[in-house]
């Protein structure tokens, strides 16, 4: 099992110097021993940027749910796969062996070929976080369709902009869905979608909550009965590692979203072996991260590289604060959880509530803590790392993107030291480099710049569908041979990394180059602050000023917000600098996020430039109701 799982830091440095001076041999080592392939690779890659054009295991054939399903029956077929969390704590929680899955999905894919699925099929998922939801996306890999999960909380214009663009044949949907004490009418939203996606030709409805819906006759067929009666066998079909897995839509900072396409081969081996390690985790263990299979870090870390390893994996239908704000840690006491992975968007929700939420339950057998989707703040890490690890199960602030398939740089737990805010060091063949302005990378220790990879790694998406253009212009043209994340950057005196926010973000003020991410966490230190963001906006002097909308943990009369004012930018001053002070303030009770909770600071610029005309499509946020408030109440 050589390089496969890492355990001392001493290691990790062998290993990572192994996998930058010889890829190839490097990553053929790990394919070759750890995966199934129907055929092996006639070359393990080429690649050139400039096209960009990139190929891993190129000439294998290989099935990825073989990798996750058939190959662990023989040890595995009683061990718990899958454990299905309800939104309702009453309702019972399902285990899904790995044998009662492997029968689930080969009846799903016997179901998806009776109708008319075949291998290049584009099918949409718009499901919520149920069982039928894992067997779709496997029976779709099953029979070489190519899914587009759709995440099910996008609106009916959202989810038919997708089902165009990469032209589903199929839509899989359900009757409703559960968020918290709410039930969302899922079918009546594909109905509405679909009156403008003519390419559809059938829609499955899964049963979950009961609601009446219209069933468009030739058209519309319930699942269940169909399952029920689908044959409990099915052949995987034979893929080229270099054939599409699926397409998953990320919003672009302009425009429509890019439908990144993701391959067969790379990326299976990509995030196995990342799951392996960055949660170490070992047999018997249960893992559980708190995303939606919507996003990638669902894709890549609830299904995919967990069943490649043929470990245990949590999905989680509720939300954090139903029926009160200790649902998580009921959970971790319930299932014994050892590897909890969440968003430092949920972590600081739940840290504004009172600690008795969280000292009810025992986390005793949590192992490592995960954060993805944003840089984590420092008051958010301290409270995660004090009252949810005990400060005993390390914390793993990830960082990647839907574009790079797995996780890119991370702690690995028990191996690297962690230092609040820091996403530490690359993980095992990620190369990264920090730019300047004029395109020459920066060498050395305490510099930042602009956050590149210079070599490819297994998961990178290969293309935008339908937009090859796109994909090289959005990330291969901004610096030459090199792939641009968009984030910024800076690199400490031990080499450890720490994301500064969206290159889109970094904010000239004076001359002064200013990134969000670090004022907006002096901010949220103060401790009447729950969370901020900045923005800058045009000024006649400075050339930008800076904006803060900041939400209190307690709305206070105006007497205490000027003192409040004046609180946070002594704390700035004192953090970064009287540079870095904020020339408006404005308390709001929200912040328009994306579902996945990125905050949209391209709203925000607009309110705080006063240029509120046009503000795009919001009804994809996760609450537009706030858009009219802050709006409203701008300075």
């Amino acid at each position: 099992m050589s390089n496969y799982h890492i355990k001392h830091l001493e290691e990790y440095f062998q290993v990572y110097r192994k996998s930058v001076q010889n890829p190839e041999a490097f990553w053929e080592e790990i394919a070759e021993e750890h995966f199934v392939w129907r055929s092996k690779w006639d070359r393990v890659l080429s690649w050139d940027f400039t096209k960009p054009e990139i190929k891993w295991f190129e000439g294998a054939e290989l099935n990825i749910t073989e990798n996750c399903l058939d190959r662990h029956l023989p040890t595995k077929r009683n061990t718990t796969a899958i454990i299905f969390e309800p939104n309702d704590p009453k309702e019972e929680a399902q285990h899904i062996t790995y044998g009662q899955l492997h029968e689930s999905v080969c009846r799903m894919a016997n179901v998806l070929k009776d109708n008319g699925i075949k291998k290049g099929d584009r099918v949409c998922v718009y499901l919520p976080m149920i069982p039928e939801l894992a067997y779709t996306v496997l029976a779709c890999a099953r029979v070489g369709a190519i899914h587009s999960v759709v995440f099910a909380g996008f609106s009916s214009n959202a989810l038919a902009t997708r089902i165009n663009d990469c032209d589903c044949k199929m839509v899989i949907t359900s009757d409703g869905s559960y968020r918290g004490n709410k039930t969302i009418d899922l079918k009546g939203i594909v109905d509405v979608a679909l009156e403008d996606c003519p390419g559809v030709e059938k829609v499955l409805v899964a049963q979950r909550t009961g609601g009446k819906v219209k069933m468009k006759k030739n058209r519309d067929l319930w699942l269940k009965p169909l399952l029920d009666n689908a044959y409990a066998d099915s052949d995987a079909e034979r893929m080229k590692a270099e054939d599409p897995l699926f397409v998953l839509y990320t919003s672009g900072s302009t425009g429509k979203p890019k439908g990144m396409v993701h391959t067969c081969g790379g990326y299976m081996v990509y995030t196995a072996y990342t799951f392996k390690n960055i949660f170490q985790y070992r047999d018997g263990d249960v893992y559980w991260c708190t995303a939606d299979i919507g996003w990638i870090t669902g894709h890549s870390y609830i299904i995919y590289g967990p069943l490649a390893n043929g470990a245990t994996t949590v999905m989680f239908e509720g939300v954090p604060s139903y029926p009160d704000y200790g649902r998580f840690w009921e959970v971790v006491e319930k299932h014994k959880v050892n590897q909890f992975y969440t968003a430092p968007t949920a972590i600081r929700a739940l840290a504004k509530e009172n600690l008795e939420h969280v000292e009810k339950y025992d986390l005793s057998s949590l192992k490592v803590l995960g954060s993805v989707g944003e840089p984590i703040n420092e008051e958010a890490w301290h409270w995660y790392n004090n009252n949810i690890g005990r400060g005993k199960s390390p914390i793993v602030d990830t960082w990647w993107q839907t574009e790079t398939g797995g996780i890119m740089i991370s702690p690995i737990p028990y191996v690297t030291p962690t230092t609040p805010t820091y996403a530490t060091l690359p993980f095992i063949g990620i190369q990264p480099a920090l730019m300047d302005e004029e395109g020459h990378e920066i060498m050395g220790i305490q510099v930042d710049g602009r956050l590149c990879i210079k070599f490819p790694w297994p998961s990178i998406a290969r293309t935008i569908w339908g937009d090859h253009d796109r994909y090289r212009d959005t990330y291969f043209t901004a610096y030459k041979n090199k792939y641009f994340t968009g984030d910024g950057a800076l690199r400490d005196e031990v080499g450890y990394y720490r994301i500064t926010g969206r290159v889109d973000d970094v904010i000239i003020v004076s001359g002064h180059n200013l990134g969000t991410a670090p004022i907006e966490d002096a901010i949220n230190e103060h401790p009447a602050v729950a969370e901020s963001a900045i923005v800058g906006f045009p000024h006649d002097i400075k050339g930008n000023a800076l904006y803060g909308f900041v939400i209190l943990k307690e709305i206070g009369e105006a007497r205490v917000k000027d003192n409040l004012r004046k609180e946070i930018n002594q704390q700035i001053t004192e953090h970064i600098g009287p540079i870095a002070k904020l020339d408006k303030i404005q308390f709001v009770s929200g912040l328009p996020k994306t579902r996945s909770g990125k905050i949209m600071r391209r709203i925000l610029r607009k309110i705080a430039s006063k240029d509120t005309e046009n503000l795009g499509d919001i009804s994809t946020l996760l609450n537009p109701e706030v858009v009219k408030e802050v709006m409203d109440n701008a300075l």
